[in-house]
């Protein structure tokens, strides 16, 4: 049994509460259906009913009757919602008459139930920017306790199955951040390590990305991931993290032995921490191209309760696999 597998049985033995903000898009009821019918989780969807009940019976979505859909426009309950943001952005300005109408923007409406306690995770993207989806995430969830920046991980299923963990890593960051400073930077890796472990039950083993290795050159570049490596090791002392490494030397054990001998991760790494985002959007690009994997994500990370982002150019099957990923996000 692979990793998606694990994830869906996991998610199907303990169901969680999932917020769907773009309930009346035409891929996202199609999953909807799928989820709802193998009983993946308890799905919300926000939208109008009438017209998300229309086109569930022009497409034969028998089991959309069993989500809950939520129309901002009609139902009693955003006035509490709408106090809730109002409680939360007050002290930045927001009047009682913003947060009403804001509330009803269903990506800020899906990271109010999650705080309200009425849903457990959001995953939308489907027709909106990541940026649309981060920022209410931000404003209301905000993140992590100690973690300051979010970012995206790509789980990666390749072919190469001498690599990571029979094949399959963790790349990061890949999705949100272009510049990450060095803390920042050490923060993305301990967040990536800890979606490893959550997400492919296994230990990470984390890499920090250079074009050198150990001094092998000299730039600030390299003094970046140098020091975000240091911090990181500060954060987090039970985490098996080196760097700086090539990529090379983090997953070939053979040249390992030569540009890192005696580093715990050097020749078995199991998730890349890319410097920039440049670096990591190219490499997992590259890997997934030229190697066949498959590459899940992204998975937005370090956010204090689960939501996740969907390219706009997504499958219904994308939006199945993050909807298992953001329950067992939420199972923790």
């Amino acid at each position: 049994m692979n990793v998606l597998e694990n994830m869906l049985k996991r998610a199907q033995q303990n169901p969680q509460r999932i917020v769907l903000p773009e309930g009346d898009e035409p891929r996202t009821l199609e999953a909807a259906d799928i989820i709802l019918r193998d009983k993946i989780a308890k799905l919300t969807l926000i939208g109008n009913p009438e017209t998300i009940r229309r086109m569930a019976a022009e497409k034969g979505y028998a089991h959309i009757a069993e989500a809950q859909i939520f129309d901002p426009e009609t139902d009693p309950k955003m006035a509490e919602y709408a106090h809730l943001l109002y409680e939360l952005r007050k002290a930045k300005g927001m009047t009682e008459e913003q947060a009403a109408a804001k509330a009803k923007d269903p990506l800020y409406l899906g990271c109010l139930m999650i705080k309200n306690g009425d849903a457990d995770g959001e995953l939308a993207g489907a027709r909106g920017t990541t940026a649309d989806t981060i920022r209410p995430a931000f404003q209301i969830l905000k993140t992590k306790p100690g973690v300051s920046i979010v970012s995206g991980a790509f789980l990666m299923f390749t072919p190469a199955t001498h690599l990571g963990e029979g094949g399959f890593l963790v790349f990061a960051d890949c999705a949100v951040n272009p510049n990450p400073n060095a803390q920042e930077l050490a923060q993305i890796a301990i967040s990536t390590a800890e979606t490893a472990k959550a997400l492919g039950g296994f230990d990470p083993r984390v890499a920090m990305l250079s074009f050198s290795t150990k001094g092998s050159a000299k730039h600030e570049l390299v003094d970046k991931v140098t020091e975000a490596t240091r911090i990181a090791k500060e954060l987090a002392p039970e985490l098996a993290i080196d760097g700086e490494l090539q990529a090379d030397a983090a997953l070939i054990e053979s040249v390992a032995k030569t540009k890192a001998p005696g580093s715990p991760v050097a020749g078995k790494a199991n998730v890349l921490v890319f410097p920039d985002l440049q670096a990591g959007n190219i490499g997992y690009k590259l890997v997934e191209r030229f190697s066949g994997a498959d590459a899940v994500g992204p998975i937005l990370q370090g956010i204090a309760a689960p939501v996740n982002d969907l390219s706009r150019g997504c499958k219904v099957q994308d939006i199945v696999q993050m909807v298992i990923i953001t329950a067992n996000q939420a199972i923790g």
